[in-house]
């Protein structure tokens, strides 16, 4: 049965929860009593179903033939299930997603190291009470005026102000 297969997948209701927004925790909590009553339906249904006992209807139906007929046409009888074509495109999609937070966790390990050296610097510095101005402009270089290129007050370009 393709429901038992679909079935398999479980959800981690929990680790859902953590991510949804609290303006959206009513539609989470509708979706998740959805999803466990039809699991729950899904559950109490028999794996295979109960065969038919086609020797009953013989000698109950009056009509010779019927049943014996029925019983064919209830044998070629084919249902189709619905073919699987969306879970080739999801894993494409998942893949593509677990490459681009990879990424995206080596980005953000590389700018932890500069953000925890940046921090390093400030903790080892003067205290601002006990700066100078040149130890302002070593130890924050963007701070420094250029005189020379802007020898006017406020030796900066305004659209760097």
């Amino acid at each position: 049965m393709a429901g038992r297969r679909v079935a398999l997948k479980a959800i981690d209701w929990v680790a859902f929860a953590e991510r949804v927004p609290p303006n959206q925790r009513g539609m989470f909590n509708a979706l998740k009593t959805r999803s466990d009553a039809i699991g729950a339906k899904l559950r109490s249904l028999p794996e295979v179903p109960a065969a038919i006992d086609w020797s009953h209807y013989r000698s109950a139906v009056a009509k010779a033939g019927m049943v014996d007929e029925f019983e064919k046409k209830f044998k070629a009888l084919k249902i189709p299930e619905p073919v699987d074509t969306q879970t080739s495109a999801i894993t494409a999609q998942e893949a593509e997603a677990n490459k681009s937070a990879s990424v995206y966790i080596e980005e953000s390990k590389a700018r932890i190291v500069q953000y925890e050296q940046e921090l390093d610097k400030f903790k080892n510095m003067i205290p601002f009470d006990q700066m100078t101005i040149e130890d302002l402009n070593n130890t924050f270089p963007e701070t420094t005026l250029d005189k020379v290129k802007y020898p006017y007050w406020p030796h900066k370009p305004i659209a760097d102000l």
